[in-house]
């Protein structure tokens, strides 16, 4: 994880139970978790040892600004030093999710192109109404990998008019945890992996959420288990390497 900045605003309906408010509550934060301020791993990928060697050696994936938004609108003022650390650890891969897509095009650097090869882009949606805002935005922005990640996945979602297997490299979903939890429908996530099927693109269900629906039956699912629970339900195929959000 690389928390350049820490801190968010909420936005959409995804946002109601927002886990960087629930930790930051529990572990007793005394800022506003809608505070948004920099954090002390700023330069994280640059830290060297003692010797003068880079602490994260060549290949490391970094999962970025998970505690936040990349593209939040009070980050733009340190943004740039960001994009230049990433262009300067080209050895290295990184990805960030955003609910903020239509923020990107004003917030890439003017020699992202057709996009950096070890950068990777997941635009988030939770429902229908933010799938048909967003992933227009996102289908037209030049990116080298894109991530579609529907989470909280709140209803079911048709994205068929958005599934091409040379613009999207995987379709995620998971269920929202915590005591709020909206519920989340194992048949919604079922009909999503076959649409991502029939499209060959690769599907994870990556978290089943505090509440899983299944055959009309409500089941609870302890935090510890909710990412092993929804791998055994068998619907994931092949994915890239990365960190889960929750």
């Amino acid at each position: 994880m690389w928390n350049p900045w820490h801190g968010c605003h909420k936005i959409s309906a995804g946002c109601k139970h927002c886990y960087v408010y629930r930790e930051d509550a529990a572990f007793g934060t005394l800022q506003s978790s809608s505070e948004v301020r920099k954090t002390g791993s700023f330069n994280l990928p640059l830290r060297r040892d003692r010797k003068k060697n880079l602490k994260f050696p060549s290949g490391t994936e970094f999962a970025l600004c998970f505690t936040s938004d990349f593209l939040l609108e009070e980050a733009d003022g340190w943004r740039e030093e960001i994009w230049d650390i990433i262009r300067y650890r080209d050895d290295c891969r990184f990805f960030f999710f955003t609910k903020r897509i239509e923020r990107l095009r004003e917030c890439l650097p003017d020699d992202w192109g057709v996009g950096y090869e070890h950068v990777a882009i997941g635009c988030t949606v939770e429902n229908q109404d933010r799938a048909d805002f967003r992933l227009p935005i996102f289908l037209d922005i030049p990116i080298k990998h894109r991530l579609v990640i529907v989470a909280p996945m709140l209803e079911e979602v048709n994205l068929e008019s958005y599934l091409s297997a040379d613009l999207i490299e995987e379709v995620s979903v998971g269920g929202e945890s915590g005591q709020y939890a909206r519920p989340l429908h194992f048949d919604w996530v079922k009909n999503l992996s076959e649409q991502c099927r029939r499209h060959q693109i690769p599907f994870s269900f990556h978290q089943t959420g505090s509440y899983l629906v299944k055959d009309g039956r409500c089941y609870s699912i302890p935090r510890p288990l909710q990412h092993s629970q929804a791998k055994k339900a068998g619907l994931n195929t092949m994915t890239h390497n990365k960190i889960e959000r929750e």
